[in-house]
């Protein structure tokens, strides 16, 4: 936003629209309505709406009863799509991926949290753009929508008038950047502050997912890679683990990548990472101790592979899950 822009919006609230699904789940339909409140201290208007004006059924045992339809969108200048229930086999109504389209097309930003980037994908304007989701729901949506990219590592992705969050609780990191973006750190640290929540965590940090190994891996190699994991100290090679396979090297990287979706050597590092985290919540182990029990090595290779995969350091990462 530019200085011309900072003082038109000063003068009357941004205007924000919280759209509820059916099946939409609770905290991320609360997030919006509640960051941007219509309130004296905030520079906000909101609405909350539905398909249609009146009860709407949500997820985990509640129901909303919303008092605007989606003539909502035709007024907003911000519209949020909270998450949702069954996303990947259930598509958003059509007429509500007309209304985006065409909110769009008039120039309002669109939002999604968490399961709401599948309904904003479904617009069609996520093509060829990164964005996210809840990592539960991430290889889900890069099946249903192939043309958008979409990044499992990450917090928020801001792309300009099209925004998507992962899980619930990056929603508030969400809103507290697009707080910041509209008026700055002072606002979004007042808001923070209300909300007893961290006032800035960098988009580009990563999901805490499980695990960095995906669990649906293929039965091919499983021996082999049984073996090296039994072996994740040692400086295990390509040649290694062909050898163990009984294959040739390229016969085994390419066989490997068809089953598992990594190459080798990018397995054996999340193999390695994985373990790093368990060490980390588990032990008073040093990084220096923890990089040479998964193969690391030093403790710089470890913080720079481990900022890699998970875009934080090991030390943040104890202080957050030390159990």
């Amino acid at each position: 936003m530019n200085a011309a822009d900072r003082a038109s919006s000063s003068t009357r609230a941004h205007r924000v629209a919280v759209l509820v699904l059916e099946g939409a789940k609770p905290l991320d339909v609360g997030i919006p309505a509640q960051i941007f409140t219509t309130r004296a201290s905030m520079p906000y208007e909101v609405r909350v709406c539905g398909a249609a004006p009146g009860p709407v059924a949500g997820g985990d045992g509640l129901s909303y009863h919303v008092a605007d339809g989606l003539e909502a969108f035709e007024w907003a200048e911000t519209i949020f799509i909270p998450g949702y229930r069954h996303p990947d086999v259930e598509e958003p109504p059509s007429i509500v991926v007309d209304a985006l389209r065409a909110a769009h097309a008039r120039g309002a930003r669109l939002a999604a949290i968490s399961t709401g980037a599948f309904a904003l994908a479904a617009t069609g304007l996520l093509d060829g753009r990164r964005a996210t989701t809840h990592w539960h729901y991430t290889k889900a949506l890069a099946a249903r929508h192939p043309l958008v990219q979409v990044d499992e590592n990450v917090l928020f992705v801001d792309e300009g008038r099209v925004l998507t969050s992962a899980g619930a609780a990056s929603g508030i990191d969400l809103c507290l950047h697009l707080v910041r973006r509209d008026h700055g750190v002072a606002l979004s640290n007042h808001v923070a502050r209300r909300l007893v929540a961290a006032p800035y965590r960098s988009g580009g940090q990563a999901q805490y997912v499980p695990r960095a190994l995906p669990d649906d891996l293929g039965e091919l190699f499983a021996a082999t890679r049984h073996w090296a994991i039994e072996r994740i100290e040692e400086p295990l090679t390509l040649a290694d683990l062909a050898r163990n396979a009984n294959v040739s090297t390229r016969t085994f990287s390419r066989r490997f990548v068809e089953d598992t979706g990594y190459t080798p050597m990018q397995w054996i590092l999340r193999a390695r990472i994985d373990l790093a985290r368990e060490l980390l919540e588990r032990t008073d182990l040093g990084v220096e101790q923890i990089a040479a029990r998964v193969g690391l090595g030093t403790g710089a290779n470890l913080r720079l592979h481990f900022h890699r995969v998970l875009g934080t350091s090991p030390m943040e990462y104890r202080h957050t899950f030390r159990e």
